[in-house]
């Protein structure tokens, strides 16, 4: 079971994902990224890679698509804030682009 990000973690996990477009969300322990396509089947073809991973891992992101764009929120519920599953998965969204 995934942990509520610590103090001594929190920086090295998640400032990699601040410094590559990822934001905290107000008032929540959750970050947050907007990502745009060239079009809807790129964002939706991205969104299927990503689900792929999300189902394995057992960890779903919040997000919803607008034709190209693709707007995240990553929190782990069970936790009530971040987990490690949370930057795990922000990595591999950004790499699948």
């Amino acid at each position: 079971m995934s942990e509520l990000l610590s103090t001594e973690t929190r920086g090295p996990l998640l400032d990699p994902l601040i410094n590559n477009g990822w934001t905290m969300v107000k008032d929540r322990d959750a970050i947050t990224k907007t990502f745009i396509f060239d079009d809807f089947v790129d964002a939706f073809g991205w969104m299927t890679k990503v689900a792929i991973f999300a189902e394995k891992w057992n960890h779903h992101p919040e997000w919803s698509n607008v034709y190209r764009t693709v707007e995240v929120v990553l929190t782990t519920h069970d936790v009530g804030g971040l987990s490690s599953q949370d930057a795990k998965l922000a990595r591999k969204m950004d790499s699948l682009l």
